[in-house]
C-alpha cells in the first residue's frame, strides 16, 4: 500500500469482525511499529498482547469493572463513599485519569465527533443508557481478536508519551498495509490490575492506552469518520 494511501484509509474501527489474526501477519505488524523513531532511540515503551483465552478472560473482566463503574456513577455520594470503603471493582485502578475536562478550545471538536458518531449509531445523545452501553464495547474491545496495551515508563515526562504516540501511529499505519482495522482506546487505560493478572508488567512502567485489531466489519459505525484538522487551522501566524 502507498504511504498516503494507508494515512487515508486508516480509521478507527469500532466494530470487529471474530475472524482471527494469523500469528505471523500481527507478528509482522509489530515488528514495523519498531522502526518507529523515539528520543535518543530509547523506546521509553513497553507492550502486552492479548489473544486468544487472555483476550476473552480480560474482556470479561474489563466490560464487567465498567459496567459496575457506571453503576457507581449513578449511585449518588453515599453510593460512592461506600464503594470507596469496599474497594469496589469498579473505582478505576489505572496509572492515568484518561477521562478529563477539555479545555474550551479543544471541547468543540471533541463535542462534534461525539455527535456524529452517535448519528452514525442512531442514538439520541440524551438517551443516557444507549450512550453508555455503547461506551462499555470499547472495554470488550468492538469483538476485535487482539488488543495491544501500551505502557511507558514513568521517569520519562512528557517524551515517554511523545514517544509511545509515535509507536501507536506507526503500529496503526502497519496495521492498516496488512489489511487490518485499529482503534486506539483511552480508556483502556482506566483499569490496570486486571493486566497485572496476565502479564509481568515491570513497576516503573505506566498503563497508557489500548489498541483494538482485528479484521473491521462492514456496519455503518465504520463509516464515521470525523473531519481532520486542516493545516491553516493549524498553523500558527507569524508576529
Amino acid at each position: 500500500m502507498e504511504f498516503t494511501e494507508a494515512l487515508q484509509k486508516r480509521h478507527s474501527v469500532r466494530a470487529f469482525l471474530p475472524r482471527p489474526i494469523d500469528p505471523q501477519t500481527l507478528n509482522d505488524v509489530l515488528a514495523q511499529a519498531c522502526l518507529s523513531p523515539s528520543w535518543s532511540n530509547t523506546h521509553p515503551y513497553k507492550i502486552a498482547v492479548a489473544t486468544g483465552e487472555v483476550l476473552e478472560d480480560l474482556r470479561k473482566t474489563l466490560y464487567a469493572r465498567y459496567m459496575e463503574s457506571a453503576k457507581l456513577q449513578r449511585s449518588g455520594t453515599l453510593g460512592k463513599v461506600k464503594a470507596l470503603i469496599t474497594k469496589s471493582p469498579g473505582i478505576p485502578d489505572g496509572d492515568f485519569k484518561p477521562m478529563l475536562k477539555y479545555p474550551k478550545d479543544l471541547q468543540k471538536r471533541r463535542f462534534e465527533c461525539g455527535l456524529g458518531l452517535y448519528a452514525t449509531l442512531g442514538i439520541d445523545r440524551k438517551d443516557i443508557r444507549a450512550r453508555e452501553a455503547q461506551m462499555a464495547e470499547n472495554f470488550r474491545f468492538f469483538g476485535a481478536p487482539a488488543a495491544v496495551f501500551v505502557f511507558v515508563h514513568g521517569e520519562t515526562g512528557p517524551y515517554g508519551p511523545l514517544d509511545a504516540g509515535i509507536y501507536l501511529q506507526s503500529l496503526m499505519l502497519a496495521a492498516t498495509n496488512a489489511g487490518l482495522g485499529s482503534c486506539a482506546q483511552g480508556a483502556l487505560g482506566l483499569y490496570r490490575t486486571p493486566l497485572d493478572k496476565h502479564f509481568d508488567i515491570p513497576p516503573q512502567y505506566k498503563l497508557l492506552c489500548g489498541v483494538a485489531l482485528g479484521f473491521e466489519a462492514d456496519l455503518p459505525v465504520n463509516r464515521f469518520q470525523p473531519e481532520k484538522i486542516t493545516t491553516p487551522e493549524m498553523l500558527l501566524p507569524l508576529r
